[in-house]
């Protein structure tokens, strides 16, 4: 009896499991075996007119270099507004001097990045544009990205996400360069493979366009610490939902300051996992009872975890079912199905290396992924202990 009802608690947790990694392997083979599809046309007559909204908290060490890549790249029907936010040094005054328009918010109980973007909005509402592109102080637009975005998002009337690309510093040791496998893995092949099935995908943070009416009907001002993924999945709420335009390309790149890294990441996985926890049971019955897939896409996709979470999850599984094998407690199919779900973990991380990694990891590094899985436990134990609720502003020095 005892027998009989561990082996079915392993076959609770194997098969929630199974699909979590199913759907990282959809997402992967679709990336790579289904067809690219339709791609923006380079614009040939102006667009739409529209708004780079730039948030930026203490940031006058960069912010002078992110007003004037911006500006490089803006056509006649754009602007560049930055909103400086309860900012203690001189990003205001060097925004200023190097030719944005700036509003300034001082508001220190309501704290993070979506006051700062609902603050920007309100200040545009006395002559406001077709399209909003929100872009981050340290991102950087390629040529024709933020008219690509802006035609597009008001062509389809719902936010489009530009490819964003999170770069390792030059000379990064391994951890920063399997940091930016991760990255990739998350916003180049999941995002392509979620548009190849012909579904939405998440929003990111930066290069995110919104056609002017969409900003009316969803709430910006949140403390969330990962905004831009509650702002995607209340869009697809509303039957909004974000699309991915990979034409487009925005980049950045990590912190070369070992602590605000850190922090970075801790910030965005104790914020997912926290929407996992928090929303996505009710988000799931949504879903389900307004009949509204795109919700129910990007809910599933939320759901699953940071690679290296999923990969601890997993390895613990196989570890337990195989004790308690040798142990004569565990029947072979439970094995079975912990081992296949590793073993489909491990085969969708190399085709992710395939596909968008190899710039970052060489081959042979791959032997080191287990130990970046094991150096970031702290972090995922931290969320049960120390769970991190409000914004903090990454070091970027």
């Amino acid at each position: 009896m005892v027998i009989t009802l561990l082996n079915a608690l392993l076959l609770l947790a194997g098969l929630p499991l199974l699909f979590l990694v199913g759907v990282l392997a959809v997402q992967a083979l679709a990336s790579v075996l289904l067809p690219r599809g339709r791609c923006a046309s380079a614009p040939a007559a102006p667009g739409p007119r529209f708004v780079v909204l730039m948030p930026a908290h203490d940031e006058e060490a960069i912010i002078a270099a992110g007003v004037a890549a911006t500006l490089a790249e803006l056509p006649a029907q754009g602007r560049l507004l930055v909103v400086a936010d309860n900012c203690s040094d001189g990003t205001a005054a060097v925004a200023r001097t190097a030719g944005a328009e700036v509003t300034e918010r001082h508001d220190a109980r309501l704290r993070g990045k979506g006051y700062a973007l609902a603050h920007g909005v309100a200040a545009l509402g006395a002559d406001p544009p077709e399209v909003v592109i929100v872009l981050d102080a340290d991102c950087v637009a390629v040529p024709g990205s933020l008219a690509l975005l802006a035609r597009e998002a008001h062509r389809l009337q719902r936010p489009v996400q530009a490819m964003y690309d999170m770069r390792a510093p030059e000379g990064a040791g391994l951890v920063q360069r399997m940091a930016a496998f991760a990255w990739d893995f998350r916003t180049r092949l999941r995002a392509e493979g979620l548009r190849r099935l012909g579904q939405p995908c998440q929003l990111l943070g930066s290069g995110m366009a919104f056609p002017w009416p969409v900003l009316q009907r969803v709430d910006l001002a949140t403390g969330h610490i990962v905004e831009d993924l509650k702002l995607g999945l209340d869009c697809a709420a509303q039957r909004l939902a974000p699309r991915f335009l990979p034409e487009a390309l925005v980049y950045s790149t990590f912190p070369t300051n070992v602590q605000g890294e850190k922090s970075q990441r801790q910030r965005w996985e104790h914020g997912h996992m926290s929407m996992v926890v928090s929303e996505a049971p009710r988000l799931l019955w949504q879903a389900l009872t307004t009949r509204n897939p795109a919700l129910l896409v990007l809910t599933l996709d939320m759901c699953v975890p940071p690679l290296a979470l999923l990969g601890l999850v997993l390895g613990g599984h196989v570890a337990v079912v195989v004790v308690l094998s040798l142990l004569g407690m565990a029947h072979p199919w439970t094995l079975g199905l912990a081992v296949l779900n590793l073993s489909l973990l491990v085969g969708t991380i190399g085709l992710g290396w395939w596909r968008a990694g190899r710039r970052w990891v060489r081959l042979s590094e791959l032997l080191f992924v287990p130990w970046y899985i094991l150096r970031k436990l702290p972090i995922y134990l931290k969320f049960l202990t120390r769970r991190q609720m409000n914004w903090i502003r990454t070091r970027r020095d």
